[in-house]
This record gives structure tokens, C-alpha cells and sequence, in this order.
């Protein structure tokens, strides 16, 4: 299956990985028991933070258009600018840079799976980097822990069950499904 995308789309998401590295190089920069050059940190942002934005983002919009819907990524570029400016000023950050908007027949049985799409996407990367960190040392072991970290806490985010986040519309889809993302999400935030 070909992606049909367009220019607006690619420059948007350039965009979000772009501002969402900077975001995660400012916060973990400013950690106490970081050793790495902000060099590293920028690599480490980059490739972990915007791995799992961009494939999480991307994983929706081709489940979409299997189902034979538009679909294409809109940064929000006001939540983008709130975001930087929050972590620069306050050391926290809520990121909501933009989604995946959807147009064609889609109904709460395909939305609920086109939404469980970014999460599962995230939890496979967990699994990745876990498995990386395992076979790893120095450097790259540190990339692959904060991998593991941020995508769970990515897939844990967009598990919320509020706004238009996934979360709500898996759970109205399925509630087994959804508790079972939870669950796992959960365990890997706050157990592994």
C-alpha cells in the first residue's frame, strides 16, 4: 500500500520533530545526573522522542487510509510554541503538537483502531529499545533507556481517556483493548 501524503504534511511533521527535540534536549539537559554533551542530548531527543512522535503520528494515518480515508498530520503550531515555552521557563511539558485528521467512513470501530495504532506503535518501540539496551553499552545502552522510557510514556500519554486524545476513542471502541494497553503501559512506566 502506497502513503499518499503531501508537502503541507511533510513540512509539518519536520516541524514537530524539530521543536519536540528541542523540548526534550531543553529537559533533559537541565538533569542534575546527566553526564552527556548537549550534542548527545540533542542525538538522543531526536532519535527517541521524535521516532516515537513521528511513528506514532504516521501508524495512524495508515491504518486510516487502509480503511480507504483521508488522512494526513496538521502540526498545531500554537500548542508547539506553549510547549517550548513551557519547558524552557517551567521545566515542564505537555506536548500536544498537532494529529492525524481523518476524513471518510470511519465510525467508533475503525477510529477506535486507527487511535489503538499510536500507542501499540510506541509499545513496540518500548520493546525495542528495551531489547537494545539489553545488547548495548555506553552510549548507545543510554539511548536505548531513554527510548524505552519515552515511548512508554508516549503510548501511557495518549492512553488518557479524555479530549480527543486516543484513549478516549479506543476505550469507547473497546474497553478490553484498552485496559490491556493500559495495563501494559503502566507496567512498563512504573515497573520496568
Amino acid at each position: 500500500m502506497k502513503i499518499k501524503t503531501s508537502k503541507e504534511e511533510i513540512i509539518d511533521l519536520i516541524k514537530s520533530w524539530i521543536v519536540i527535540t528541542i523540548i526534550f534536549t531543553i529537559l533533559l539537559s537541565r538533569d542534575s545526573k546527566n553526564t552527556l554533551t548537549i550534542t548527545q542530548i540533542a542525538l538522543i531527543s531526536a532519535f527517541t522522542v521524535g521516532i516515537g512522535f513521528l511513528l506514532h503520528e504516521l501508524s495512524h494515518k495508515i491504518v486510516a487510509q487502509k480503511y480507504g480515508c483521508l488522512a494526513e498530520f496538521r502540526s498545531l503550531d500554537t500548542m508547539l510554541i506553549l510547549a517550548l515555552i513551557m519547558a524552557y521557563f517551567l521545566d515542564f511539558v505537555f506536548i500536544a503538537p498537532g494529529a492525524v485528521y481523518i476524513f471518510g467512513n470511519v465510525g467508533i470501530a475503525r477510529n477506535g483502531r486507527i487511535s489503538l495504532a499510536g500507542p501499540l506503535t510506541n509499545l513496540i518501540l518500548a520493546v525495542i529499545f528495551l531489547i537494545a539496551g539489553i545488547f548495548t553499552t555506553g552510549f548507545f545502552s543510554i539511548l536505548a533507556s531513554y527510548g524505552f522510557m519515552i515511548n512508554s510514556w508516549l503510548a501511557l500519554f495518549n492512553l488518557i481517556p479524555v479530549w480527543n486524545f486516543d484513549g478516549k476513542k479506543i476505550l469507547e471502541w473497546n474497553k478490553l483493548y484498552y485496559f490491556i494497553a493500559v495495563i501494559i503501559s503502566v507496567l512498563f512506566v512504573f515497573i520496568l
